[in-house]
């Protein structure tokens, strides 16, 4: 993956801890701070689709192992059955 330089200002304590555990992990400051854009980046950006795109009918209790599994099942069966 190619990089882009950037500049930012940053708190000079933030700064000391970001150095700090560069060393303590033996990785640079650079890719702690490299690491610290990409969870900002994730965490505000926007998807395209819902997390959830399939909804299930229930019974309104906790499913049981074997009624998970047998849901599992039939949806596969399904899908299956219509990829043929």
């Amino acid at each position: 993956m190619s990089m882009k330089r950037t500049n930012v200002y940053a708190d000079p304590e933030d700064l000391a801890i970001i150095k700090e555990a560069a060393k303590r992990r033996g990785v640079s400051e650079a890719e702690i701070i490299r690491q610290g854009i990409h969870l900002a980046a994730m965490a505000n950006r926007v998807w395209d689709e819902p997390l959830f795109s399939r909804t299930f009918e229930g019974s309104g209790r906790t499913p049981t192992k074997g009624d998970v599994r047998d849901a599992v099942a039939d949806a596969v069966g399904r899908e299956a059955g219509s990829a043929a």
